[in-house]
């Protein structure tokens, strides 16, 4: 894989950068894996909005991910590699040697053709899944469980990459992407290797017709409103706010503590925000 770039034939082509999608090996989804996908415009079951700054963009369909990897013992090959306009990441259409086909985010290195396991006998290959229990120290992984059994719900994004780092009795110690070390039971699986597409991150949209594409509508920052409309807003000419930075109703923003999770802080050894 590797980004594609434009000559400036407009100015925003002058620094527009994107995937030029060499990887994936077809267009066309498995329509047996996919599912219809409601747009809400940010607003919730009542009608009312929620979330600002969402709405319009292409259609999608959910491409049914296998998070759990519950296939134990059973070999897969890698029928294609695929594209998923709701994540970062690529897809991996497995199928598997009874005839089943699952979808699985696609790690680094992952090319069509490759044989994947899940399951404590697997070996410890790009691509498998398997027990942190059976993973040795340093191994980098991705799509790591909270909780036996629940799925993968960490480093699942493009690029995302966990270091295990020790285990004890019954829990393994993991280095998160922020720099967070955790503990995870040894029952959790995990999968061997770094989630693919890298390059994501460096993507330059260059227009701001590509967001409007992904259904993210234009945002107005605080100061050029008017006093009604934001705490920030008003004032002779161009102004800074004269406060701290907030959201319209006041909340503080822009280096405010939002983590008050108490009941999982015993599963943190050391903090992101803890200086080395």
């Amino acid at each position: 894989m590797a980004l594609k770039k434009y000559n400036p034939y407009t100015p925003t082509r002058r620094f527009t950068q994107t995937m030029d999608f060499s990887e994936l090996t077809r267009s066309e989804p498995e329509k047996s894996l996919l599912l219809p996908k409601k747009s809400s415009g940010g607003r919730n079951n009542l009608g009312r909005m929620t979330v600002r700054r969402r709405g319009g963009g292409v259609k999608r369909m959910i491409r049914v991910v296998d998070f759990k990897r519950d296939k134990i013992g059973i070999p897969a090959k890698v029928a294609h590699i695929e594209y998923d306009p709701n994540r970062s990441a690529r897809l991996a259409l497995l199928h598997y040697a009874d005839g089943e086909k699952r979808y699985i985010v696609a790690t680094v290195g992952m090319k069509q053709g490759d044989v994947v396991m899940n399951g404590p006998d697997a070996e410890i290959k790009n691509g498998n899944c398997l027990p942190i229990s059976m993973i040795p120290l340093g191994t980098e992984i991705s799509m790591v469980e909270f909780q036996p059994g629940r799925g993968a719900q960490i480093a699942r994004s493009a690029g995302a990459v966990v270091r295990l780092m020790a285990k004890d009795e019954k829990y393994a110690q993991i280095k998160m992407p922020s720099g967070e070390i955790r503990k995870v039971n040894l029952k959790c699986t995990a999968v061997i290797g770094q989630v693919g597409n890298i390059d994501h991150e460096n993507q330059s949209f260059g227009k701001a017709g590509k967001s409007r594409w992904l259904g993210r509508r234009p945002k107005v920052r605080g100061v050029a409103m008017n006093p009604i409309d934001h705490p920030m807003g008003g004032g002779e000419g161009k102004s800074s706010g004269g406060r701290h930075p907030c959201t319209p109703w006041g909340k503080p923003t822009k280096g405010y503590k939002t983590r008050r999770n108490k009941r999982t802080e015993k599963w943190i050894i050391k903090h992101r925000s803890t200086k080395n």
